[in-house]
């Protein structure tokens, strides 16, 4: 039988695993501050409804394909955007959602990009310019709670509509799909890929500065946008070459490293979200599990060794009861990072004074009931 992991898939234990479910717990503390409610919907979708209208997409042709005992064509969610088109419907607007959990792309595998991996996501549905304003507020606080210092860059797609039928472009989404690619394969191999639809100007285009792009209508929102940020004390960094993958984003989009969204249009509804990537964000942050966690090493003294780890767990404090051998129990706790060592026999017991060992720094001293 084999058991080693299928090719994009990660188990995650022990410490990366703790610092996972401190990085979701400072997410949905903040996403829940600014009054996002949480929602859960199925991995599993039909096919018809995970492709919808964007079958182009790269992240959508990427999607796993499944069927049922009864022949349906079902998909696994590659996001959790799309599914908003149900989950809106007949809610009082605006209506602030957050979920976190699972997406599935059954695309190429590399050092952080994987076929299953984790989004936390908050939308906005029925949005104006200052929810989009709040939520990259929202980006900028989680940035600063896990230490992330990247700079948040921000465009409208609306702007590159309009320079791209300013210069006659025909075929606009092929277009943004090769500037969407100017990171990944770089200028000359976007210049060329731009040939076949005569639009290798656009890329001197969005090499000038803000002040060129003024003279644009949709510019304005671009301005709005960083008025309503500067109310949140945030900096967005304009970017004219950022286009953002997905085709429905109709409006501003975001992105920094593993953090991005923007504006659509669901249902007729104006809306807005930026997404999470947990594995990125956790590889960018040195967040440490500060929580104290105790092993309580029972020298036949059972009863006691439980009777203590209950009242620590009254304090709310992590705790194991350790049985084995007294020899093993320091290594035990070295293994698994856990930070105080009490050993419970009988002299500790009548005395009712236990003496606990600091794993880090070699430490004794004593804890009295």
């Amino acid at each position: 039988m084999k058991t080693e992991r299928v090719k994009g898939f990660n188990d995650f234990t022990e410490e990366e695993a703790q610092k996972r479910a401190e990085i979701r717990k400072i997410l949905v503390e903040t996403f829940e501050k600014y009054g996002f409610q949480p929602a859960e919907t199925p991995i599993i979708e039909y096919e018809e409804f995970v492709r919808g209208e964007n079958e182009k997409d790269e992240a959508v042709s990427d999607i796993f394909k499944l069927k049922d005992k009864g022949k349906r064509n079902l998909a696994l969610r590659y996001e959790f955007t799309f599914q908003l088109k149900r989950l809106m419907q007949n809610k009082k607007l605006p209506y602030k959602r957050y979920q976190i959990g699972e997406v599935f792309r059954d695309e190429p595998v590399s050092s952080n990009r994987f076929r299953q991996f984790t989004q936390c996501d908050v939308d906005v549905i029925g949005s104006t310019v200052k929810d989009e304003a709040e939520v990259l507020s929202i980006a900028f606080e989680i940035m600063k709670n896990l230490g992330i210092k990247n700079p948040m860059r921000f465009n409208n797609r609306k702007l590159m509509n309009e320079i791209l039928e300013e210069q006659k472009i025909k075929n606009r989404e092929g277009v943004m799909r090769e500037i969407d690619k100017l990171e990944k394969i770089g200028e000359d191999s976007v210049r060329k890929n731009l040939k076949k639809y005569n639009a290798e100007k656009i890329v001197d285009i969005i090499k000038k500065p803000s002040s060129f792009f003024k003279k644009y209508e949709s510019y304005a929102e671009i301005e709005e946008l960083m008025k309503f940020c500067s109310l949140y004390d945030i900096n967005v960094v304009f970017d004219p070459s950022l286009i953002r993958g997905l085709s429905y984003y109709s409006g501003s989009v975001f992105e920094t490293n593993g953090i991005a969204g923007g504006s659509y249009v669901f249902n007729g509804i104006q809306s807005t979200g930026i997404s999470f990537g947990l594995e990125r964000i956790s590889s960018l942050t040195k967040l440490e599990n500060k929580k104290e966690r105790f092993l309580i090493v029972s020298l036949n003294q059972d009863k006691e060794s439980i009777n203590l780890s209950q009242k620590l767990r009254a304090k709310n404090l992590s705790c194991t009861v350790y049985y084995g051998k007294p020899s093993k129990a320091l290594e035990y706790a070295n293994s698994y990072s856990i930070s105080n060592v009490i050993f419970v026999g009988e002299k500790e017991v009548n005395s009712k004074r236990f003496k606990v060992k600091n794993m880090k720094t070699g430490k004794e001293s004593s804890l009295k009931i």
